[in-house]
């Protein structure tokens, strides 16, 4: 989904929610719709100074919380201990990450195989899955190469 469609999504629950839509919150959710990659509030904060020097750290925090509370952003906690938050789209497939434990880079992955084992087996232990969450931990072939490389996430979602 373009960044102006995100945008109107941001405003319009802001309106529902009685909150302002400011110059601040509006760069930060724009740049923050804009980026690849699971953020870190930190790399948000940084990301944002560029385009608004102005932005304080608070103001970001609480504008990605809101991000969250409407839908349009999810948190994530990975292994690096620290929250990431990625946009949400309400069309957008689910997908599972897997992770280099050595560079941090994270891409995205959708497998139906997958999707109907993890069912498979909640029916067998008795149970109707609503909702999973996958993270695979290993190293990607850049580390093992050598090849050093930025952490971050790989455009759209690998169908396996």
């Amino acid at each position: 989904m373009p960044v102006r469609a995100r945008m109107r999504q941001f405003e319009q629950a802001l309106r529902e929610r009685g909150l302002k839509s400011t110059s601040q919150r509006d760069d930060i959710a724009r740049v923050f719709f804009a980026a690849e990659g699971h953020l870190s509030i930190e790399e948000l904060y940084r990301a944002v100074k560029k385009v608004n020097p102005r932005v304080g750290y608070a103001t970001v925090y609480r504008t990605l919380k809101i991000l969250k509370e409407v839908g349009l952003a999810a948190e994530r906690h990975f292994d690096d201990g620290q929250a990431r938050f990625e946009p949400v789209e309400a069309e957008s497939i689910h997908h599972d990450h897997i992770i280099c434990e050595r560079c941090g880079k994270i891409v995205e992955f959708a497998s139906q195989e997958l999707e109907r084992l993890q069912e498979r087996i909640g029916r067998f232990l008795g149970f109707v899955v609503g909702r999973h969450r996958m993270e695979l931990y290993g190293i990607c072939a850049a580390c093992r190469e050598g090849k050093s490389r930025q952490p971050g996430r790989e455009r759209g979602v690998h169908r396996v």
